[in-house]
Formats: C-alpha cells, structure tokens, sequence
C-alpha cells in the first residue's frame, strides 16, 4: 500500500513544483483535481485532453518525481436541479473519465450527487428521515427517475474507458454511508446491462463517518465483501462530545466556527490514534486493497506543509507493505 495526497491543497502552485514537494517528504503517488468543486488547479482538463503533447508533459512530471497517478478527483454535483450546474458537472466528470487513461489511471473519484425533491426544485434536496411520507416520496423520485438511470448510462461510458468510479460517500448527497453506495452500484450496474464485477464503488473516506456514527473498520468489511473498495482518503475527524452530547453531531456550523462546532477535520492521528489506523488498514488489505491512501488535509488548525507531513510520518507506521509470497513457517 502506498501513500499519496489529494492535491486539491495546492491550489496556486505549479504542478512541477507540486511534484517535487511530494517527492522530497516521499508521498508515492498524487491525486489530481480535475473540475467540479475541488476545481481546475494545475491544467484545463479539456485542454490536455485534446493534447497529446500536455499528456506526455504532465506523465513527466510526475514520472521525473517518481510519483504514480493515483486517480482524478471530479467531486461534483451532475444531478443537480440547476440544469446548468448540472451540465458543467456532468462536463467534468465526462472530461476525467476520458482523460484517466490518457494520464495513467484507472480511477475516477467524485460524489453521487443530490438531486432536488421533484421535477420542478430549483435546489438539492438531501432526505435524511423516512417520514412524513413527503419524503418517501422524494426519495423514490430521486433514485428511480434520476439517480439510478444517471449511474447507469455513466457506467456504460466508464467500461467504454476502462474506468473505474469511486463515490466518496458523504452526508449531502443521496450516497452517504455503506448501504446507499451499495445500493446505488447495485441498480446501476444492473440498468447499465454490464455484467461482471462492478465499476461504480466507493472511495472510503473515513472522516465523513466518524461523525455519523458509523465505524470505518465494519465499513470497509462491508464494502469489501461487496468488492466495492476502490479507493481510499485518509482523513481524520475530532469529536467534540461537550457538543455532540447536546446537540448530536449533524452539525451544519460553518467549518470556521472551530470553537463551536461538535467536529472538526483533523490531520491523520490528531483525531484518532493507531488504535484506529492500523485495523483500518489492515481490514483494507484483508479485503484486497492494495492502492493509495491518498492524505486529504482540511485540518483548519495546521499549515498545508505541516498538516500533510505530520500525516504522512504518522501513517507511514501504519501502512502495511507487500507480504512475501509465502511466510517462512508455510
């Protein structure tokens, strides 16, 4: 398993310069953003599509730092009710579908997306409740009208690429824990006509069920027996229980309000410990991931520099390498 970092975070720099930092604290592999709400940062993606020339430059880049292309990340909205954001985000996602093998990769990391409540909604509509029956209602509209026959004609479109979607569940949007992700991969494959393994899965990030309530480690157990881990962030989340004990932990305080807030995102360790990270990790490898742990800092309390390096020192201990073939007491 390897280290890397989602480069969202370096917005602003240039990717060579980008690449020589990730090289000098010694990340393996990189995470480019492509579009959509992580933005545009090093490249237009149409551009370098259509560039065989701006392919190659950015294949060297990350080849001259020794750094492996871990995925394109096109966290976006394509079923929003604003036909035209809806329209830009699908562009994106279409545009990093194709462009993945062109640059080296295989996987697409993006949202489900959150449609509105009904044909005539102006705004996302994300249920959380099953009653009153108003929202029933909406989530049959959501899933059976949209959702699923979107997912689908896009796994078509991803099997034509040889790509691989991996939806980072998070509360917002119609695909926020295990069980919508799965759900929403099995009907898709299913309205898709594809048959094989699946090629919409999950990108597991565990800081978006931490304040859930939902334990990552049965998490990955779960995605894992449903061979849906295709990709991983590394992410931590500190619970504040003074908080959560009153007010619960949905909590939709601005991200700045630090003092207030029943959670915040923290670098890897600093929300929790090896008591968490290493079973996570070992219950990654035990279902066959072998990939990235690509490091998402959003630590409001530490620099880029700081936040990303502390992270990458602290799970370089819980990283499992390549087991020999076969262990010497077999």
């Amino acid at each position: 398993m390897k280290l890397g970092v989602m480069a969202a975070l370096f917005a602003g720099r240039k990717l060579e310069d980008v690449a020589a930092y990730c090289a000098e604290i010694r990340l393996d592999a990189i995470e480019l953003p492509v579009g959509a709400y992580p933005g545009k940062p090093f490249f237009d993606p149409a551009k370098v599509l259509a560039s065989k020339k701006e392919q190659d430059r950015i294949k060297g880049i990350l080849k001259d730092h020794g750094l492996a292309l871990s995925g394109l990340a096109v966290h976006g909205n394509p079923v929003h009710p604003d036909k035209k954001h809806a329209t830009a985000d699908h562009r994106d996602f279409v545009n990093a579908v194709k462009l993945a093998p062109a640059l080296g990769t295989d996987v697409v990391i993006t949202f489900s997306g959150c449609p509105g409540g009904s044909k005539t909604d102006k705004m996302p509509n994300w249920v959380t409740c099953a009653w009153p029956p108003d929202y029933s209602a909406i989530l049959d509209y959501q899933w059976k009208q949209v959702l699923i026959p979107y997912w689908s004609t896009q796994a078509r479109l991803c099997a034509q690429h040889g790509v691989k979607v991996a939806w980072e569940a998070h509360p917002g949007f119609c695909v926020y824990n295990p069980d919508t992700l799965i759900r929403l991969s099995e009907a898709s494959m299913k309205g898709s006509g594809l048959k094989g393994k699946p090629i919409l899965g999950a990108n597991l990030d565990p800081s978006h069920f931490f304040w859930q309530g939902i334990d990552p480690i049965e998490s990955a157990r779960v995605l894992g027996e449903a061979g849906l881990l295709f990709y991983c962030h590394a992410k931590d989340t500190e619970l504040h229980p003074h908080q959560g004990r009153v007010n619960g932990y949905n909590d939709a305080r601005p991200y700045t309000d630090l003092k207030n807030r029943a959670w915040n995102f923290r670098t890897c360790g600093y929300g929790h410990g090896h008591e968490f990270w290493k079973p996570f990790v070992s219950m990654l490898r035990r279902h066959g991931y072998d990939h990235v742990l690509s490091i998402e800092h959003e630590d409001s309390l530490m620099s880029i520099e700081e936040g990303l390096e502390r992270a990458a020192a602290f799970l370089a201990e819980a990283v499992i390498s390549e087991p020999a073939a076969k262990p010497w007491w077999c």
